[in-house]
């Protein structure tokens, strides 16, 4: 079957199902089209082809013996290397764990086990995810399948450009400040963050502990409803997770019901937001305003103090949580140190890249006796503030529609001399980490470049079934979603 890698999960499973395609026969098209694309992509740090052909072997031996184990018994799914998968590499994308191999699996990799999902390879990232470019890997950058001179977004970009160039069907991804939701708009494919606590975190290699999330990657809504019904729920071994009524989230998708209060914030469509972005979001709300829906424009004032609260509370989170990797316990070891203090500071020195060296300093600075009461306990006071506001807005509406970056995938570079300016591409996501909701990205048009544009439309907490079902409804009628990089 020509392309296969191209079609849906989804789609895949419906020809899984019929006998037309056999699980090794998609995965072999699968490898095939890594080791056609992936040299110019750079969205593998490795894979292992015998463990994931005998994953697909396995799969279409449980489905000729009437045992499927789910709707994903059978499909590909790439891994972003900071989840931990054991007997695979995790280096988080950093020199600082290279070589290193997990001895345990992740609660999301023993689900997607039990769900017979076929798992394939360690996706590249920014470094300990930190980064909206994917220019700070330590092995290689990743690059735009729709233009190979742009960026893929990040930090989760290697994940958004493997499905966008048909090199994986679905993939994980971790969201800390807009790491899903943000490649997903540049290359074009759905990815969603789910609410704080509903995937279990546990094997998930920390950034800051009270923003990160894991969530779905794929070319359709459903696709991330399938795979969202295999990963969320609560576990005991992650302290975060919260105990959800399980939800059919595939069931879910055309539920219409009657119409929904859709809110609009002022805040999000003003200036630095590209004007072909604007309109092709703006048309997307005229959509859901010719369907029956109400727009209702709104306000979330805190939202402008969002970027400052975020870099404060992150870096501190991140400093706490990177002290870990000191070349004593695993890891690399500086070979230059002459002294227990000197393997320390050198180990550190020479594995972590310029961008985490920024972040765990300033970090450590706001953490400091002299300014903790400044920084950082003013702005978990803040942050409450933000959560208000969505709570306030959510009494009125049942979801907010937004930019998902304010720009469009830009080239390569560009940004790398400003952190400042590259913190901006994230402006629009944030927010939603802080707030602990949910979020989507789902395509929405392109520019006049051809690169991809997505929208936004949040949720309230544990939520996810209401905004899968608007994006589906609007995916639906549009054939975005259906459309990859000639590549």
């Amino acid at each position: 079957m020509d392309k296969i890698f191209f079609k849906t999960a989804a789609e895949l499973s419906d020809l899984l199902d019929k006998g037309e395609i056999s699980s090794v026969e998609l995965t072999k098209s699968v490898i095939n089209r890594t080791k056609s694309v992936d040299d110019t992509i750079g969205a593998f740090l490795a894979y292992d082809e015998k463990k994931t052909l005998a994953e697909a072997e396995a799969s279409d031996k449980r489905r000729r013996e009437g045992n499927k184990l789910s709707d994903l018994d059978g499909i590909p799914v790439g891994i972003k290397d900071l989840i931990a998968e054991k007997g695979q590499q995790l280096t988080c994308g950093s020199k600082i764990l290279e070589n290193f191999v997990s001895p345990y699996d992740a609660t999301v990799i023993e689900r997607l086990k039990d769900a017979g999902c076929v798992l394939w390879g360690r996706l590249n990232m920014d470094e300990f995810a930190m980064g909206s470019s994917n220019e700070n890997s330590a092995y290689k950058p990743v690059y735009n399948p729709w233009n190979i001179q742009c960026v893929p977004g990040g930090s989760s970009g290697g994940s958004a450009a493997a499905v966008a160039a048909g090199e994986t069907i679905l993939a994980l991804g971790s969201d800390t400040g807009g790491s899903i939701r943000q490649p997903s708009s540049f290359c074009g494919i759905c990815g969603l963050k789910p609410s704080y606590g509903a995937v279990s975190r546990y094997g998930l290699v920390a950034f800051a502990s009270s923003l990160d999330q894991i969530g779905p990657m794929g070319r359709s809504v459903k696709d991330l409803a399938l795979l969202l019904q295999v990963i969320a729920g609560a576990d005991a071994k992650d302290s975060s997770s919260f105990p959800i009524d399980k939800v059919n989230y595939v069931a879910e998708l055309d539920k219409r019901g009657t119409r929904k209060n859709i809110g609009v914030p002022v805040e999000y469509f003003q200036d630095g937001l590209d004007p072909e972005v604007k309109q092709a979001v703006q048309d997307a709300i005229k959509f859901y305003r010719e369907n029956g829906h109400n727009i209702v424009e709104m306000s979330l004032p805190m939202n402008k103090y969002a970027m400052a609260v975020y870099y404060i509370i992150a870096t501190a989170e991140a400093s706490s949580n990177l002290a870990r990797f000191d070349g004593v316990r695993y890891g690399r070891r500086s070979p230059n140190a002459t002294n227990a203090i000197d393997m320390y500071f050198k180990s550190r020195e020479e594995g972590f890249g310029e961008e985490v060296k920024r972040r765990i300093m300033l970090g450590t600075y706001v953490l400091s006796s002299e300014n903790f009461d400044s920084y950082y306990r003013r702005a978990q006071k803040v942050r409450t503030l933000i959560r208000n506001d969505f709570m306030r807005v959510f009494e009125s509406v049942d979801a907010i529609i937004t930019p998902v970056s304010p720009t469009v995938a830009f080239e390569r570079g560009k940004k790398n001399f400003d952190p400042l300016e590259m913190y901006l591409c994230d402006i629009y996501t944030i927010s939603v980490n802080l707030a602990g909701i949910c979020g989507i990205s789902v395509p929405c048009g392109f520019s006049s470049k051809k690169l991809p544009i997505g929208m936004q439309i949040l949720g309230k907490p544990f939520r996810e079934n209401e905004i899968l079902s608007l994006a589906h409804e609007f995916e639906q009628a549009h054939d975005y979603s259906s459309q990859h990089p000639d590549i």
